[in-house]
């Protein structure tokens, strides 16, 4: 493949801009300097250095984000920062979309892609998904709101009923649930609905992947192959 449009797949620019960024000396193959258009390579295993910016050759791009608060999931934020704005321009360029949305104080795990397959995999509603959650609420937690949650809600404007399953109280104040929908504001109306209120959400787990114990608020990972096939494993169908 062309060097220039192997630049252009990984989110440099337009065809043009990466043929002016190799006529200027600024790309760097395996470490090589390469100013020469029309040269060709392998992409895969490639490691490119453009200017300061170093990557390593990807088809397609998942990553795992531990979101923290007063970001939204979305390119125009209008009242917060974007998530986006904490990866750089080239991923941002490659048109990486959120995995689902959490809301902007929400903390914790969020995947992203520019794969619109493994999107659809995670987000149609017919999946189940799991999607694991640690809440703090504003009242003392009830064994009859537990009871409750396990045998499902209904939540206005939405149909069907809303269960939590793997349900662990782990404090007055604290439980950890698993939801497999993914319905707008989905935990805090459901806390709701059982009489609650959240005022701390965290999500600590999508499909079979955990959200790394190393990883800080506002650090992201690529992810492993691995890693791609434990998030989209279903466990209620």
């Amino acid at each position: 493949m062309l060097l220039e449009k192997i630049l252009q797949s990984q989110g440099f620019g337009s065809r043009k801009k990466c043929q002016n960024l190799i006529q200027r000396g600024l790309v760097k193959v395996n470490g090589e300097l390469c100013d020469q258009l029309k040269i060709q390579f392998d992409p895969q295993n490639l490691e490119l250095q453009v200017g300061e910016q170093v990557c390593r050759y990807r088809e397609q791009v998942y990553i795992a984000l531990n979101k923290p608060q007063g970001y939204e999931c979305s390119h125009q934020a209008q009242y917060h920062f974007s998530v986006f704005e904490l990866f750089p321009e080239y991923l941002r360029e490659r048109g990486i979309q959120t995995v689902g949305r959490l809301d902007q104080d929400t903390t914790g795990l969020i995947l992203l892609t520019d794969d619109g397959k493994f999107l659809q995999a995670l987000t149609h509603p017919k999946r189940h998904v799991d999607k694991e959650y640690w809440l703090a609420t504003a009242d003392p937690i009830t064994p009859e709101q537990i009871q409750a949650l396990e045998q499902g809600v209904e939540l206005r404007n939405e149909k069907g009923i809303f269960q939590a399953t793997q349900l662990q109280q782990t404090s007055e104040y604290e439980l950890r649930m698993t939801i497999h929908q993914g319905v707008y504001h989905q935990v805090k109306r459901m806390l709701a609905a059982v009489g609650n209120k959240v005022i701390e959400l965290h999500r600590h787990r999508v499909g079979q992947f955990a959200l790394p114990e190393e990883l800080k608020h506002g650090e992201w990972i690529y992810l492993t192959p691995e890693q791609v096939e434990l998030a989209t494993v279903r466990t209620k169908d």
